[in-house]
């Protein structure tokens, strides 16, 4: 995969839940711009090998490396293959892995609470942490975790989501603080609505609304949320930690009254 304009070129990065969907477009875009990827993935094996081939056929470099980012300890495996795959060194992470289930408020038990929080946010700590480790000693990195604008903006259904990533927001923030000093940037990303295949036919009306509210009149594309992610990562974004970057085509910038 040629280098668009070479801004990762020596890079070496981890982006979690690389199989499909939002993950897929950062790790392609990140070997766009000449970084070597590790593609993680916990159950999408086949998904991620896609990734990966992808970019080795193009000439770039990729490995997948699978883990489950609700243990603790398979998070920092996880991490410490990475670095060695990248030659002892591991430049950037991305912490997009996540779930979306929905379910009412009312009636939801602890567990199904905890489930959430631990698949979006405890493994986002874990990893953050463990790569820290590694960049702390090669002259830093950068990390940066995929959020979303409903961190801002609840939506029903979603209140074990919203929450979790309502703290990934300020974990990263909290990060960018102590991990400043070490030369490590720590910022988030929030998406809004990205496409994927079948969504118009499964919430025709959830993306006509949306459709509307943008003022760009169009949903997401993985690569978009890429593009914010190589921009975080990448020299571009040298003086920029402990920030939000809503890339929602504008619809945050609409009233709600």
């Amino acid at each position: 995969m040629p280098a668009v304009s070479g801004l990762l070129e020596g890079q070496a990065a981890l982006v979690t839940g690389a199989g499909g969907g939002i993950g897929r477009g950062i790790a392609l875009r990140f070997a766009e711009e000449g970084a070597a990827v590790a593609v993680h993935c916990r159950t999408s094996l086949g998904a991620a090998d896609e990734v990966a081939a992808r970019i080795r056929d193009t000439g770039g470099r990729a490995v997948v490396l699978r883990a489950d980012l609700t243990v603790e300890e398979e998070c920092r495996r996880l991490v410490a293959e990475a670095a060695e795959w990248g030659g002892g060194r591991l430049t950037a992470l991305v912490n997009n892995a996540g779930v979306q289930p929905v379910q009412e408020l009312a009636g939801m038990t602890a567990a199904e609470w905890r489930a959430v929080v631990d698949a979006n946010l405890t493994g986002v700590f874990a990893c953050t942490q463990a790569a820290v480790e590694v960049m702390r000693g090669a002259g830093g990195g950068t990390v940066t975790h995929i959020a979303s604008v409903e961190a801002t903006h609840p939506a029903p259904l979603h209140a074990h989501y919203c929450a979790s990533k309502a703290a990934v927001v300020m974990h990263a923030r909290s990060a960018a603080l102590e991990y400043g000093p070490y030369g490590i940037r720590v910022n988030t990303v929030s998406p809004g609505l990205v496409d994927r295949p079948g969504l118009a036919e499964d919430w025709p009306e959830g993306v006509r609304r949306w459709q509307q509210a943008a003022p760009s009149g169009r949903l997401g594309r993985p690569e978009d949320i890429g593009d914010a992610c190589v921009f975080l990562a990448s020299p571009l974004a040298s003086w920029i930690t402990g920030h939000d970057l809503v890339v929602d085509g504008g619809v945050s910038a609409r009233p709600t009254w």
